[in-house]
């Protein structure tokens, strides 16, 4: 048996799973709750079928359990494994039939969703197959980067947290939230910085396969590539749903990058400040 081949019967199982709790729940982010623990799971598998005897896949298998560790204390602590579904998906549900949604449900964030979960750790399988290859200084800088824009992903989530905290003591206290959503930090250059760290990540993964083969030219890119595209979809969404709450978000696009992160425009509109 294959690393491989192993890797595709637990994400198959993992489908099952995702799709039978949501018609049972009725709860549609059961992905959302695997999304952080799967592809740690799938990376060790191809550093386990090398005998733990592979630098490059240790290195690899270690930078992206810090990432899973990381992201499943964030998702952990704003409620994500007590049943919360993630705003979005009532939204699009409203939007849709019943039966046009279960569609959606299972194509898109049952299969879709969790076939990029398995695309993006494949760079693993190339590693696999090129192991033994030695380990030299761009792998250490990959590691050092994929560390870094954790460190940034954490920054990011941490501001986000705080301004949130604050939101609601302000809401408590009977006073109006001003600014009534986070432009301060990391997203005063980006709008979605968490965004950008996330998907860098999992450019940096590709990039170790790449380098473990020798050659860029390495179909795993489509891992990196389809989670890029579905983070813009999402952020299109997402986006959609904001201004609609937010009509001044308008302006903060327009001033700021919507996720790499960059200088901002000349602000069109002052950001009241906080008391």
């Amino acid at each position: 048996m294959t690393p491989l081949l192993v890797v595709i019967i637990i994400a198959a199982a993992i489908c099952a799973f995702c799709w039978i709790a949501s018609l049972i729940s009725g709860d549609t982010s059961w992905v959302d709750r695997i999304w952080s623990i799967v592809p740690v799971v799938y990376i060790w598998v191809f550093a386990g079928f090398a005998g733990l005897q592979d630098v490059r896949l240790d290195i690899m298998a270690a930078v992206v359990t810090v990432w899973g560790a990381r992201l499943t204390f964030n998702f952990a602590r704003k409620g994500g494994y007590s049943g919360v579904e993630d705003y979005r998906w009532p939204v699009l549900r409203g939007r849709m039939k019943p039966w046009q949604f279960q569609l959606f449900n299972f194509f898109f964030i049952v299969l879709y969703q969790n076939t990029i979960l398995v695309l993006i750790t494949l760079p693993g399988q190339t590693a696999y197959e090129h192991r033994g290859t030695a380990v030299g200084p761009l792998d250490i800088l990959l590691a050092v980067l994929f560390l870094a824009f954790t460190a940034g992903e954490t920054i990011a989530d941490q501001q986000q947290w705080n301004f949130q905290a604050w939101k609601r003591a302000e809401s408590a206290a009977g006073r109006e939230p001003s600014p009534r959503f986070l432009q301060r930090g990391l997203f005063s250059a980006s709008r979605h910085p968490n965004f950008f760290f996330e998907q860098a990540q999992w450019w940096v993964v590709f990039f170790f396969g790449a380098v473990a083969a020798g050659s860029l030219l390495q179909w795993t890119v489509v891992g990196a590539f389809l989670l890029t595209v579905l983070f813009v979809g999402s952020t299109i969404f997402t986006e959609a749903i904001t201004i609609s709450k937010y009509p001044e978000y308008a302006a903060y696009q327009r001033r700021v990058s919507p996720i790499v992160p960059w200088f901002p425009r000349s602000r069109d509109t002052a950001e009241p400040a906080r008391a």
